[in-house]
């Protein structure tokens, strides 16, 4: 049966959403599907920003080490850099702009910058080395790239290529080495605002992030303004139904909402859940140059941080520092995880380790814009290995078959998506954007999943060929071509090893050409020539026999994954 906060959270999202509100739901119909929309939304994400920033203008935005914004000055920075996106280089509506860095406060006046005249963000993962970036910008056939100096001169790397560079946070003398130009340059060359703003209409395209499939080469999932907005506002009427009930419990609430930024925003997590939404509820962002997590434990006492979210990894961390009972973490309400699946011992660990702090989950993807389902609080201590309900107003899930069609409660099948949130496609790719989205709306995630009588969902597999490392999505396809590209391989099959810190790392089991020979470390550092170190194998096999086949003469990844991950757990015979 259902609890009563569900029951609770049901009817007080049914009042926030009722039509006529600010955040009434109505319906309308999206690529020939009619769903549940947001009647009163703001249209892009130009008047979102407008509207949102300047409600809140006088509160902190983003802290960074000694630096301290407030939202009116990332309002005016991210107008400045509209007009020099627009005066000093000439981008236009629909031109694709890059922005690889790390976390900055520069990254988030950037895609305000962009969004405001109209051009669409392509957001790149930083851990990606000179090939991989490459790919990502040719790919998306971006016109200006905007990155950090490390990322910078990886892009300079990158033969044949010839684009304006904007680089932040270098000196003249780098830039000029490199032969890029620096942000303070090129803002100090623009004029205040842009001359000219263009329409944007709910279905114009607003990013491409890229995500990793099961075929290889990362694909970038297409988001319209419509489905940006639609997360962001999902998002947000699950908070607002979480705040009223705490105060109606008689919760006492600060006076700003506090959120460590350690979850990198080129992630769908860190650009969705946590920017936007944290633009929408004037809540401060403490920007993380890395993650640390004693570093993030000094940082949660001093700045009075209310809410967490990261990989798994990153609570399991926090839980297990040897420094924890030093610090002040009593202004923590939620410890929120996503990106990757939580064991579900490390719920009740959590709860012991932080008293009268609430871990929760959530499961959503880049195409989903992150929205999905969440679980939360009591509820969650209940049902530790659940992801959730689907997040309500606008989500649809189904659990299917091969067939497409709906499976009942408590069978297992593919997990799929609907909703106004989701991507409308893949860039420039209509067979993937064909093969993973169907016409009447749903997205199909890849994952394995049933829904139990209350309507929770659990994840049991995937679908796809994917490695989930720490987050990061992992194709096992493009790390085994790259492994392919070494002279002396023959066969070469990869797959996830379970990890108690990261959830899974990569194993990889190797047959070499007859009459070679391989060792397992060199194939690690020439994988690492070409892939980010985060898809680079942990473990490697060498097989002196050839790979087991399937009657269909493809190697046996099961049965491959199987034997490899006990001889990893030491429960090999």
């Amino acid at each position: 049966m259902l609890t009563e906060m569900d029951k609770a959270l049901d009817q007080v999202t049914a009042m926030i959403t009722a039509p006529g509100g600010q955040l009434g739901v109505g319906r309308e119909t999206i690529r020939g599907v009619d769903l549940p929309v947001f009647d009163k939304a703001p249209a892009s994400l130009r008047e979102y920003f407008a509207f949102f920033l300047a409600a809140n203008a006088d509160k902190e935005f983003l802290v960074y080490e000694g630096e301290r914004l407030t939202f009116a000055d990332v309002q005016a920075q991210g107008l400045k850099v509209a007009a020099m996106l627009q005066h000093g280089y000439g981008v236009a509506k629909g031109d694709r702009i890059t922005i690889a860095m790390r976390n900055y406060p520069e990254w988030v006046t950037a895609f305000i910058g962009a969004q405001m005249i109209g051009a669409i963000v392509v957001p790149m993962n930083a851990w990606w080395r000179s090939e991989e970036l490459a790919y990502g910008i040719r790919d998306s056939g971006t016109r200006l790239v905007i990155a950090d100096e490390e990322r910078a001169r990886r892009i300079k790397d990158i033969p044949d290529l010839s684009l304006p560079i904007i680089a932040v946070r270098t000196s003249k003398a780098v830039a000029e080495s490199l032969g890029v130009d620096t942000l303070e340059e090129a803002l100090a060359a623009a004029p205040a605002a842009p001359w000219y703003l263009p329409p944007i209409y709910p279905e114009d395209d607003a990013t491409i992030m890229y995500t990793s499939g099961s075929t290889g080469a990362p694909k970038g999932a297409v988001a319209t303004h419509r489905s940006v907005v639609s997360g962001a506002l999902n998002y947000l009427v699950q908070g607002l139904s979480m705040l009223q009930l705490a105060m109606s419990a008689g919760v006492e609430m600060p006076a700003q909402q506090v959120m460590l930024l350690n979850v990198p925003l080129f992630h769908i997590t860190g650009s969705v859940p946590v920017m936007l939404v944290s633009v929408a509820i004037g809540r401060r962002l403490v920007i993380m140059y890395r993650w640390d997590a004693g570093e993030a434990l000094k940082l949660i006492e001093r700045e009075r941080c209310t809410y967490f979210v990261g990989v798994p990894t990153m609570s399991l961390e926090l839980m297990q520092h040897p420094d924890r009972d030093k610090y002040d973490l009593s202004s923590l309400v939620d410890i929120a995880g996503g990106g990757a699946p939580r064991p579900a011992e490390h719920v009740e660990r959590l709860m012991q380790a932080f008293p009268g702090k609430y871990p929760a989950i959530g499961y959503g993807l880049t195409e989903t814009n992150g929205v999905g389902a969440g679980n939360i609080k009591d509820n969650y201590r209940l049902k530790p290995s659940s992801t959730g309900r689907p997040s309500k107003p606008l989500v649809e899930m189904m659990i299917a078959d091969d067939a497409g069609k709906a499976l009942p409660q408590g069978d297992v099948g593919e997990v799929c998506i609907r909703s106004a949130c989701n991507v409308r496609g893949y860039w420039n790719k209509p067979d993937a954007t064909a093969a993973a989205f169907t016409a009447d709306g749903w997205f199909k995630s890849g994952d394995l999943g049933r829904f139990d009588e209350d309507g929770y969902l659990f994840i049991v597999d995937r679908k796809k060929d994917i490695i989930i490392r720490g987050g990061e999505n992992i194709s096992a396809v493009e790390v085994e071509e790259a492994i392919y590209a070494h002279p002396a391989v023959a066969e070469a099959s990869v797959f996830g090893l379970p990890d108690e810190r990261l959830g899974e790392i990569v194993g990889a089991v190797i047959h070499p050409k007859q009459g070679e020979h391989l060792e397992g470390e060199s194939m690690i550092q020439f994988v690492a020539r070409e892939l980010a170190a985060f898809k680079v194998p942990a473990r490697v096999w060498i097989a002196d026999e050839p790979l087991p086949k399937l009657g269909s003469g493809k190697i046996d990844k099961v049965s491959l994954r199987k034997h490899f991950r006990e001889v990893h757990l030491g429960k090999a015979a």
